[in-house]
């Protein structure tokens, strides 16, 4: 929640009546500000140490860098909105003891990683950048809006062979939609912040609100795709994995997880394994939706 929501509700939605451009400007400077930075956590330690860091330079800021493994069968690891790279520490050290190079980076922001704000478009060319690094990954694994930010680039020439996607946003309107409603702004708030990206964050790219949204062009991918999303997720609605998994089709499966939420998904034992297996055995999933967790596996 937003501190201080009451009156930067009134504040936009004030403004936005008698300058639209302003209220568009600032709109858009909260929307890309993370809530809070995320710390390390004593059991992420011992991997970051064991991590080869290094700096990337996108769009003014720098993009603190990690890598593990000898370079071969890369996984790319994405973050979420307001978290860091090692929140996918699981991931990583079940994939480097089956012989996989596991990527990561924390965006402007986040964890180790200086400034205050970034965005889609920032995580796009840091994903291209770490492609052009590494090149093709053998998966990406992706948490939140890392979701939504990866699939964006994997349809603008980042190639990967499989997908997972985990508490992932699947529709960028529906995230401006959450950010409108959450803190009581009128539309015209929103169409002003609309209207600013377009001016300034992405100028010269037509159609951008259709690729910004992860049920364009799916077939574009071209990858099978793992997804997990827990019922009781309080940041991601279920509504956004069900959204995901219709657009991608018969190389989709989900996985609904019971308990876990949005954050403890990413420890848990059973979405790991599953995950892993799935990126090291290439299995392609079988179009469906599992529910787990308290209860035996269930089709439907």
């Amino acid at each position: 929640m937003y501190p201080m929501a009451p009156l930067i509700r009134t504040a936009l939605n004030t403004t936005a009546r008698l300058a639209p451009g302003t209220a568009g400007h600032w709109a858009f400077r909260l929307f890309v500000r993370p809530l809070g930075r995320a710390k390390a956590r004593p059991a992420e330690a011992a991997l970051l140490a064991a991590a080869r860091t290094g700096t990337l330079h996108v769009h003014g800021k720098d993009v603190v860098t990690y890598a593990w493994g000898d370079g071969r069968r890369p996984v790319l690891l994405v973050h979420g909105w307001s978290s860091r790279a090692s929140r996918l520490g699981a991931f990583a050290e079940e994939l480097l003891a089956r012989g996989y190079s596991p990527v990561a980076f924390d965006c402007p922001g986040h964890g180790d990683s200086p400034g205050r704000a970034t965005n889609i478009v920032e995580y796009r060319e840091i994903i291209r950048r770490l492609h052009a690094r590494h090149g093709d990954f053998e998966a990406v694994v992706a948490h939140s809006f890392g979701v939504l930010a990866s699939l964006f680039a994997l349809r603008d020439g980042v190639r990967t062979a499989r997908f997972v996607g985990i508490g992932g946003v699947g529709s960028f309107a529906m995230l401006t939609e959450g950010f409108r409603a959450g803190l009581g702004l009128d539309d015209r708030v929103v169409r002003a912040m609309r209207g600013h990206v377009e001016r300034r964050l992405v100028p010269g790219e037509p159609g951008v609100w259709d690729r910004f949204g992860a049920d364009h062009a799916p077939e574009e991918l071209g990858a099978p795709v793992l997804l997990f999303h827990d019922e009781d997720d309080d940041m991601v609605p279920p509504a956004h994995a069900r959204f995901l998994a219709r657009a991608h089709g018969d190389r989709a499966r989900l996985v609904v997880t019971r308990g876990l939420g949005h954050r403890r998904i990413l420890t848990d034992p059973g979405v790991v394994a599953e995950a892993v297996a799935f990126v090291t055995a290439g299995s392609v999933p079988e179009p469906a939706v599992t529910v787990r967790g308290g209860v035996s596996p269930a089709a439907s």
